[in-house]
């Protein structure tokens, strides 16, 4: 997110910034590494929207049914495990960001292991936010025709174009999050990020939701965007950031899972949306409660393309500055892919399994450790010190751990 050029004119690096990223060399100053000339502009409050937001679409429409497959205790603990685990890599990667003066996922992964890290890093951040972007979309292809009907009081559908979702999800991505998505820095979504929020507390407190424990704090692709945009950035005030996000959210996980799986218990479905159509699909409460979720997962959207589109543009175009036409023409082509995935795609819990089971505890776990042990000096810290050990010892510990709900759920 940062830019790596000679001009630093204020309107070439505030342009240059929304797809390039700079490192630059701290050999002058190795202990305050100066990343770039932009201004972050995005308030502390608007940071931890856009963060939790991006926490939230990966995970909160699936809790549920996540509990009613291993238990409320179980749940429980595995929920406050990898809560406390993503802080920690999120602070690891802010360390090894702050050791090379990196802010871009892809570059780290440049840095740790040269042009192979760099793909490893921007294909899992590309198939891991394609996915939850097609999960997100395929809720609003079959909820949003449901909730249509039920305004209407449609019992028996002929046809109408208006009650089809692939009509519906085509007319949402290219009214709502297109336009969205076609924003020049990721910080503009704070306020559709706060709204989205603030939509899924009001879910939440109805009692409901549905994906896989896996996705729940999949965040990291969007932490260093966020950090690059914050006002006044330093590491502290991004890990308060992320605290902040995931605390928030661990907290809201936690109800809405409970709430959930209380309300249906044994009747959990991995659908649980269509479970409230069930018992009375007319009801106002209710349909006002499924136009939040749609609502909030739509608004996700845009959030979770931004670091896609970074990824392309590291993997292809990695010495070019930012241009509107590249810019818009990638949006363009992602929603169109993932539109016809969500149109054709017969079942999109499919895209769940295989992307949670790979890409998540990559971003989450994975990467940022192996980018420690690899970026942070041994002047700074030798590979035999205890914590380069445990991280390197924790690995497999950490995919087992992050899998383990799909496997039960499987």
């Amino acid at each position: 997110m940062c830019v790596f050029s000679t001009d630093r004119t204020p309107g070439n690096v505030e342009a240059n910034l929304a797809e390039s990223s700079e490192f630059l060399s701290n050999a002058d100053d190795k202990k305050t590494p100066h990343f770039t000339d932009f201004e972050g502009k995005t308030s502390f409050g608007m940071s931890v929207f856009n963060l939790g937001n991006a926490i939230m679409g990966s995970g909160i429409l699936g809790l549920a049914y996540a509990m009613a497959n291993t238990g409320i205790v179980l749940f429980v603990i595995l929920l406050t495990v990898i809560a406390g685990l993503s802080a920690y890599s999120i602070h690891l990667l802010l360390k090894s960001s702050g050791v090379v003066g990196i802010r871009a996922y892809e570059q780290l992964g440049f840095r740790a292991f040269g042009t192979p890290g760099k793909m490893a890093a921007g294909i899992a951040i590309t198939l891991q936010n394609i996915g939850a972007m097609s999960s997100y979309l395929y809720i609003v292809k079959y909820e949003f025709p449901l909730v249509i009907q039920a305004f209407l009081k449609v019992d028996n559908p002929s046809g109408e174009w208006y009650l089809n979702g692939n009509y519906l999800v085509v007319i949402v991505s290219c009214s709502v999050i297109l336009p969205l998505a076609l924003m020049k820095q990721l910080g503009y979504l704070g306020y559709t990020s706060g709204f989205s929020l603030s939509c899924m507390v009001f879910f939440l407190i109805t009692a409901y939701t549905v994906p896989i424990l896996a996705f729940a704090f999949v965040c990291h692709p969007e932490v260093l965007p966020i950090y690059t945009e914050l006002r006044n950035p330093t590491k502290t005030k991004m890990q308060h950031v992320s605290n902040i996000s995931i605390g928030v959210m661990y907290i809201m996980y936690l109800l809405a899972a409970l709430f959930g799986y209380l309300t249906f218990v044994g009747e959990v479905e991995a659908e649980l949306l269509h479970t409230y159509s069930r018992i009375d699909p007319y009801d106002t409460l209710i349909l006002c409660v499924r136009v939040a979720v749609l609502t909030a997962v739509t608004l996700t959207v845009p959030i979770v393309l931004f670091p896609v589109r970074r990824a392309i543009q590291q993997l292809f175009f990695p010495n070019k500055t930012f241009w509107w036409p590249r810019h818009i023409a990638i949006a363009v082509t992602l929603l169109s892919l993932i539109n016809l995935l969500v149109i054709f795609a017969p079942n999109i819990l499919g895209i769940f399994g295989v992307i949670g089971a790979t890409s998540a505890p990559c971003l989450i776990f994975i990467f940022p450790a192996v980018f420690y042990i690899r970026i942070v000096p041994k002047e700074e810290e030798p590979l035999r010190s205890a914590p380069k050990i445990i991280h390197f010892f924790s690995l497999p510990y950490l995919f087992f751990i992050i899998t383990m709900p799909l496997k039960i759920h499987m």
